[in-house]
């Protein structure tokens, strides 16, 4: 990225969060549901879509598959299905951009569709793993090449057909999980996913809401190929993942009092509120209830005082987005806080485990990276200058810390926070973060 492409955030020191607030739709549920959507039969109408480079990578995607896509329009999308196999072949390459989900999924869903395509992305999802998806796609009979390195840019070559397995993840990963259970859904038999620990099971909610039979057993998801899905409506609730910086921002700032509204509460991604609760947040749960299959509630945050501790290892995989927020947390408590087991946090847009400690280190925090996780000693937070590399959620993470630092914090390479968050700035300008962005020359 050039100088002049290098968006900025200063953020003074100091301040609190008050108000009521709703962050964007999330993220994970935006992009399903134009995947879902587009292979379904009927009209499929979704509000609350998060408007953010990622998911609308995913929706101009399925664009130039063939799909007839209207919006989004203030988070309001109409899809014209083209059910199972009506997708048709792009012009050209399918360039996903920055988004990791994008990418692990569609390489599944496309796989046995019959067509010649090339998914390609930016330099920073052009350097994260595919083999972990694409070695088991291959036991399934799939077609799909990558770079001597696996990774992208991935072409897939048509096959005849896919075959069903019984897979055993190595890691606990959403993203192989689904990618595995929608090339499933184009698999003779049954398709089986065992995990090692439960990860965020969205796309099973939605293949249900959609009419498609999956089953849970254990630890294992199952379904079986040659099934259809039907149009549905879809009322998406906002990410946790985003509301994640402001729990943690009033959970730092003395006098804070923050009501995060119509949140995503889903037990397979509430990892955050768990383990700010362990340390002594303040987080009030209201206003609970269901919308198509997935739980929401308000959640009211108030500011307290955190005390470092030893992260469960069974809440790392229900909390692996948040973790940079999270750090800025363990900063700001009193004594140890170490996380064990979150090794996956190095193959994200950037090394989040690298990153951000060397980040707390420029702010004076004692941070200490290991092979899968951190150690963060509890102390002040100077003021200074960090590097975002270009990761949306270390940039966001930064900017919180500011609540308690003594000094300005000023955040390089922010401009990939409208891959998931657009209108952050304002948003939390809005609650009483002191912040602004420019762009330097």
């Amino acid at each position: 990225m050039s100088s002049a492409d290098n968006l900025i955030f200063h953020v003074r020191p100091g301040g609190c969060l008050t108000g009521n607030l709703r962050v964007p739709g999330d993220k994970s549920i935006s992009h399903r549901s134009i995947m879902l959507g587009s292979l379904a039969e009927g009209t499929t109408h979704i509000r609350g879509f998060l408007e953010g480079e990622d998911s609308l990578a995913t929706l101009q995607a399925f664009r130039e598959l063939g799909v007839d896509i209207e919006g989004p329009a203030d988070g309001e999308v109409t899809i014209q299905g083209v059910g199972m196999h009506g997708l048709k072949a792009p012009a050209g390459v399918l360039d996903l951009g920055n988004s990791g989900t994008s990418m692990r999924l569609l390489v599944g869903l496309l796989a046995g569709q019959g067509l010649a395509l090339t998914l390609v992305g930016d330099r920073s999802l052009s350097g994260r793993p595919m083999r972990r998806v694409t070695d088991p796609l291959a036991a399934m009979g799939a077609r799909v090449e990558t770079t001597e390195q696996g990774t992208a840019p991935l072409k897939i070559q048509p096959v005849e057909e896919l075959t069903a397995i019984d897979y055993r993840l190595p890691v606990a990963s959403a993203q192989i999980k689904s990618c595995l259970l929608l090339a499933g859904l184009y698999a003779s038999g049954t398709t089986r996913i065992t995990e090692p620990a439960p990860t965020r099971d969205h796309t099973e909610r939605m293949l249900s809401g959609f009419g498609y039979p999956v089953v849970k057993e254990g630890a294992t998801v199952s379904l079986n190929g040659g099934g259809k899905l039907t149009a549905c409506d879809i009322d998406i609730p906002a990410d946790i993942s985003s509301a994640a910086f402001f729990l943690v921002g009033a959970t730092i700032a003395s006098g804070s009092d923050l009501l995060l509204k119509h949140v995503g509460i889903n037990p397979t991604r509430d990892g955050v509120i768990n383990i700010l609760r362990l340390m002594g947040a303040d987080i009030e749960i209201l206003n609970r209830q269901d919308v198509g299959g997935e739980p929401v509630a308000d959640l009211r945050v108030r500011a307290a005082r955190l005390r470092g501790i030893a992260i469960p290892v069974d809440q790392v995989p229900l909390a692996i987005d948040e973790f940079p927020a999270l750090f800025v947390a363990a900063a700001c408590a009193e004594g140890t806080t170490v996380l064990t087991g979150a090794e996956e946090l190095r193959v994200k847009e950037s090394d989040r485990i690298q990153v951000m400690a060397d980040g707390l280190q420029a702010l004076g925090v004692d941070a200490t990276p290991t092979p899968d996780g951190i150690v963060i000693q509890g102390g002040p937070i100077r003021g200074g200058r960090v590097g975002s590399h270009g990761d949306h959620r270390i940039a966001m993470a930064f900017a919180m810390a500011a609540l308690r630092a003594e000094g300005e914090i000023v955040i390089d390479d922010c401009s990939n926070v409208n891959t998931s968050f657009p209108g952050f700035v304002a948003l939390a300008a809005s609650a009483g973060l002191a912040i602004e962005s420019k762009k330097e020359n």
